[in-house]
């Protein structure tokens, strides 16, 4: 099957200091489950880098991660189990609350939301204001499942020139009160839309006609994008229809350099999460360092002139740099009788290359860690209880694989991890992830001769779900593994200027192999001959649908080529 992942309260609040409520909220509240396995290590001073707070231009926003339950279905949603709501507790001296928070029951206790201070003294044109009422969106009185007292869902209704960034959540029919939530400003909010993460619908799956709460994310994503999420929900009630229009908040200030780590930072983060990668038992085609491949032969090809390639220099300084991919130059292997040596990579002199980049208006820190294997390996095919190889298809030279780490910039603590599959990917939780014996370090399983990157080991069938049928994507744990942070190389940052210096061969936009030359048809073919039925005509529609760059046939390109160098993942 398709390897796509998507895996993952009523009292009035005084904001103008701690009341005897506020003490008993305190009391009554839950605090997220630890992800991690190991403390946290102690960050390099410098910058505004996991201080806690965030100032988006007048509006100063932290994170809360402790909770008062207010509501819970206990049916409904992923493997029915239903989800709960709550309220922020706990909230630092001068924050309001934006929002409630709500996730499914399948998980841990595993989430934040943000609060907001006003740092303007601008009483005429304040960052925050409170509802000029309250929109039901929701309520749980007819709806006939296993829950605690009845749930509510309010949208606040902002005053002119404010946006809402969050819901409410009651268990009670009353409206709360204008003091229980703040609208921001609407200079500090950007468009808000579902993250596709479903939290929970009264099925136990998605009805599009019906009433679903998902997780949110700003419309606009990528380095350059400042909008960033409350960590609350949205709400759609049929196709389409997204209940009232909540807003993302947004990031003023643009420059994002005092919010990112600084180097000494960086080398913390990398020692700290750095991922370890076991390749699968059986795996003939391992990683290596760039320089290694060049200096063992591989060879860089010009158009119109094939038959005079050149080497390569160690760092690549004498490619063409810039551009675009437009097929007049490649590289390949070398000619001579390195050439199956070379195919192997060398594990032991494997480089990680590290890209860190802000993201979600610099309230994230995504750290896209690069490895570079010098051959792709031939896929194979699974037809119900048979195994076929399927020849060439899936082999080409230069196969740049990653995984993304994405960090708090709040506290430096790991959130979630991107694990990429060919032509897309899964983000996985941090609670979720396996780690390494002693560390913080999360684990990627390595699937054989393709190097896609899974989070737990097993068997992935490429290909329609539901149907015994597909690409085979195996995983397991070897006796050969590589820690990315012992030869841990960061080759851009550009958020810091000068100070990192990209290497030349990261510039080189072109194709890292040759656009491989074979018979699609008739290679599919070969296989064909050994099936019978309706598995034929099963099997060339699954191949044909398959990305190219699964196939093999077109060369692949660099680290800086990809649409999530300069964007998010997926």
């Amino acid at each position: 099957m398709l390897s796509l992942i998507f895996i993952f309260f009523n009292l009035v609040i005084i904001f103008n200091g701690p009341t005897m409520a506020d003490q008993s909220r305190k009391l009554a509240g839950i605090q997220t489950s630890s992800k991690l396995p190991f403390p946290l290590p102690n960050w390099p001073p410098g910058g505004g880098f996991a201080g806690g707070t965030i100032d988006l231009g007048g509006l100063q926003v932290s994170q809360v991660s402790t909770f008062n339950k207010i509501w819970a279905a206990n049916e409904g949603g992923f493997n029915d189990l239903g989800a709960t709501f709550y309220d922020p507790v706990l909230i630092p001296q001068g924050f309001s609350i934006l929002g409630s928070y709500g996730q499914p029951n399948y998980m841990p206790l595993d989430g934040h939301v943000l609060v907001g201070n006003d740092i303007t003294n601008d009483t005429s044109n304040p960052t925050l204001k409170p509802p000029i009422g309250y929109t039901l969106v929701w309520s749980s009185q007819s709806l006939n499942i296993k829950k605690e007292g009845d749930g509510f869902i309010w949208f606040p209704n902002p005053p002119d020139g404010y946006r809402a960034v969050g819901y409410v959540v009651t268990n009670s029919s009353e409206k709360p009160t204008f003091d229980r939530v703040r609208c921001v400003r609407s200079d500090l909010t950007d468009s808000l839309k579902s993250d596709g993460n479903w939290i929970w619908g009264p099925s136990t799956s998605i009805n599009v006609n019906g009433f679903n709460v998902y997780g949110s994310r700003p419309t606009n994503r990528g380095v350059g994008a400042m909008g960033a999420s409350l960590g609350g929900f949205v709400v759609q009630n049929g196709i389409g229809g997204t209940t009232l229009s909540l807003a993302s908040l947004k990031n003023l200030k643009g420059s994002l350099g005092s919010l990112m780590p600084n180097l000494k930072q960086i080398e913390t983060l990398i020692q700290t999460y750095s991922p370890v990668v076991y390749f699968h038992p059986n795996e003939p085609y391992l990683p290596t360092s760039v320089d290694w491949f060049f200096q063992n032969g591989a060879l860089v090809y010009h158009k119109g002139d094939e038959s005079n390639p050149n080497p390569i220099n160690p760092n690549g300084s004498n490619l063409p740099q810039g551009g675009s991919n437009d097929d007049t130059y490649w590289l390949d292997l070398p000619k001579d009788g390195s050439k199956e040596k070379v195919k192997k990579g060398n594990l032991q002199t494997a480089n990680a290359y590290f890209h860190i980049k802000p993201m979600y208006g610099g309230f994230f820190t995504d750290i896209a860690t690069w490895v570079f294997y010098p051959f792709n390996g031939a896929s194979r095919a699974k037809v119900e209880f048979v195994n076929i190889s399927l020849g060439k298809i899936g082999e080409h030279v230069g196969d740049w694989e990653h995984v993304t780490l994405r960090i708090n910039n709040f506290n430096g603590e790991l959130h979630s991890m991107f694990f990429s599959q060919h032509s897309w990917g899964t983000w996985v939780s941090a609670w979720d992830l396996e780690y390494a014996s002693g560390n913080n370090k999360p684990i990627v399983y390595s699937s054989l001769n393709g190097h896609s990157s899974y989070p737990k080991p097993g068997l992935v069938l490429i290909g329609p779900v539901g149907v015994n049928i597909g690409l085979r994507d195996d995983t397991a744990k070897g006796d050969k593994m590589m820690d990315t942070g012992l030869r841990a190389t960061v080759v851009a940052a550009e958020y810091l200027g000068s100070a990192v210096v990209e290497p030349p061969w990261l510039n080189y936009f072109r194709k890292w192999g040759p656009k491989i030359e074979y018979d699609l048809d008739k290679e599919i073919n070969k296989v064909e001959k050994i099936m019978i039925g309706k598995l034929k005509k099963a099997f060339e529609k699954i191949v044909k649908s398959i990305p190219r760059e699964v196939l093999g046939e077109e060369g692949p390109t660099g680290p800086k080529v990809k649409n999530n160098w300069g964007g998010d993942e997926m």
